[in-house]
Formats: structure tokens, C-alpha cells, sequence
């Protein structure tokens, strides 16, 4: 998906100057990176607002438009105010096409209605993770990790290194990492009707028929307090 957004430079700075922006409709925001100096810029709020509720917008090579001149860049930081619908501040790199770019796309779960740990134990599948940090350059930049869970059984993990990666794109893993991307598990529901079914079964001592012995682990003897003597022989 191709996005572009406008932008145009900004000469005032500082808290007035921001405030004043953002008053008048407008987001202060820097685009910096690559062999080109940092650019103090602002954009528009509501294009920014309406892009920033798309997912393809957090994870896609954006095309900025300054004043006329278009650029590739990432969206890297947002701040947005503590309680009002409003972007306060905005951050974009810049990309060159040759160096590789680190960034977290989103996961998108796939198959899981089918798969046996559903249909045949009914277990729930549930996502550890909702991203994956990747390295690719630009032009191999997913919006999106697909994470095939249709042969999933009950009991099964699926990691990391179990997903299948687009060509190009690697996950960014400390050594001997391998995180949790999803597991499957028994429902809450059916250990619940479980338990309720071993309470039933459980019957009380005054309902043991007569002549059955019930074991009852006898109590230790109580040790003498300090002073008193023993029981006599």
C-alpha cells in the first residue's frame, strides 16, 4: 500500500511555536536520517489522524512530500496528548534503498478455526504476540507477517522460527532466541465442568454405607506441656 502524506518546513521552534501549531490545526513533527541534516517539519493533524488509525501506516515505507520534494521515510515515534484525541508531536527517518531498515510489523493470525486443537479439542489459541522486529531493506518491507496456525494440535507452540518469513525480511533475535508467537490451550470453560464434575462425585462421610471403612489419617499425639507430666503407666 502506497501512502504519502505533505509536510512543509517549520523556522519557528520551541514550546509557543508548537503550541501556536497545534492550535491552528497543525502537527510539529522532524524528519531526520540518511545523509541529509534533520528537518524541522509540521503536517496537517487530520491526514495524520486518519493515517496514524490505519495499520499499514505504522509499518510501511511512507512517501513524504516537503514542499514539492517527495523522500521515502519510516514513522518512528508519535506523542499524543495524555487525554485529548490530538498528536502532539511526530517523528520520520528517512530510507535509502540500499541499507536495511529495522522495523516491527504487525502479525496476522491465519487458520485457526480449522486446525484439530479446535475442532476436535476445542482448545483456544491464544497469540503471545501481536509483532514481529524485522530486517529487510525498504523494498522488501511487508506490511504484515502471516503466522499459519490451520496444523496447530492441542498442546502445540508455535515460535519464532516456526513462522515463514517473505524473502528478504529477518527476525531481529538475540542469540539463541526464540520467542512465543502462540499456544494452544484447554479452555477455562471445560476445566471448570470438570472440577464441577469431580465435586459431584465426592461423597460425604455420612453417606458411606454401612460396614465400608473410611481411612481417616489418625492425628499426632499432642506432646506434653512444659511442667506436666506424663500420663501414668
Amino acid at each position: 500500500m502506497k501512502i504519502e502524506i505533505s509536510a512543509a518546513k517549520r523556522e519557528a521552534q520551541g514550546t509557543g511555536a508548537s503550541r501556536r501549531l497545534r492550535r491552528g490545526g497543525r502537527v510539529p513533527g522532524i524528519v531526520y536520517g540518511g545523509r541529509e541534516a534533520a528537518v524541522m517539519i509540521d503536517l496537517d493533524h487530520n491526514e495524520i489522524f486518519r493515517g496514524l488509525r490505519k495499520e499499514a501506516f505504522h509499518a510501511s515505507i511512507l512517501t513524504l512530500n516537503l514542499d514539492g520534494q517527495k523522500q521515502q521515510v519510516l514513522l518512528r515515534a508519535v506523542n499524543m496528548h495524555p487525554f485529548k484525541a490530538q498528536v502532539q508531536h511526530i517523528d520520520f527517518q528517512r530510507v535509502r534503498a540500499d541499507e536495511k531498515i529495522h522495523m516491527k510489523v504487525p502479525l496476522h493470525f491465519i487458520g485457526a478455526e480449522v486446525s484439530p486443537a479446535v475442532k476436535v479439542s476445542a482448545a483456544i489459541v491464544s497469540h503471545v504476540a501481536s509483532e514481529l522486529e524485522i530486517s529487510c531493506l525498504p523494498a522488501d518491507l511487508p506490511e504484515y507477517v502471516e503466522v499459519d496456525l490451520s496444523r496447530l494440535e492441542l498442546g502445540d507452540t508455535i515460535h519464532v522460527h516456526d513462522l515463514t518469513l517473505p524473502k528478504g525480511v529477518e527476525a531481529v533475535l538475540s542469540r539463541d532466541e526464540n520467542p512465543v508467537v502462540a499456544i494452544t490451550s484447554v479452555p477455562k470453560e471445560i476445566t471448570a465442568e470438570e472440577e464441577a464434575a469431580a465435586a459431584e462425585a465426592a461423597v460425604p462421610a455420612s453417606q458411606v454405607p454401612a460396614g465400608k471403612q473410611v481411612e481417616v489419617p489418625a492425628e499426632p499425639a499432642a506432646e506434653p506441656k512444659k511442667g506436666e507430666k506424663g500420663e501414668k503407666k
